[in-house]
């Protein structure tokens, strides 16, 4: 059964960092771009930031560019999302997503694209 499990989410107060980690069993994703995204409460889904297979390419939304960095570790089949100067704004539940890139895939649409693969979340809660 093909997983990815999110984890570190939890309570952070304003300014500070938390470092999120996705995962992945039962295939390797490091053919896979892998993304994440974030749903706050009563809101749609969003994009956040993606990195490609090998990790050279990253792409981040605007409201978390210089803030959040993403990466990975490709042995342990394990994204993360290092997350700084945190703001009430960032409280959400926070996705991880695996997607085999196809032909004429732009980054800065990655956010319309289907996934093959997703997690099922991990609170982030940042109090002012």
């Amino acid at each position: 059964q093909v997983q990815l499990v999110e984890s570190g989410g939890g309570l952070v107060q304003a300014g500070g960092s938390v470092r999120l980690s996705c995962a992945g069993s039962g295939r390797t994703f490091s053919t896979y771009y892998m993304g994440w995204f974030r749903q706050p409460l009563g809101k749609e889904r969003e994009f956040v930031a993606v990195i490609s297979g090998s990790g050279s390419i990253t792409y981040y939304a605007d409201s978390v560019k210089g803030r959040f960095t993403i990466s990975r570790d490709s042995a342990k089949n394990t994204v993360y999302l290092q997350m700084n100067s945190l703001k009430p704004e960032d409280t959400a539940v926070y996705y991880c997503a695996a997607r085999r890139s196809r032909f004429n895939d732009r980054l800065d649409q990655w956010g319309r694209y289907d996934h093959d693969y997703w997690g099922q979340g991990t609170q982030v809660t940042v109090s002012s």
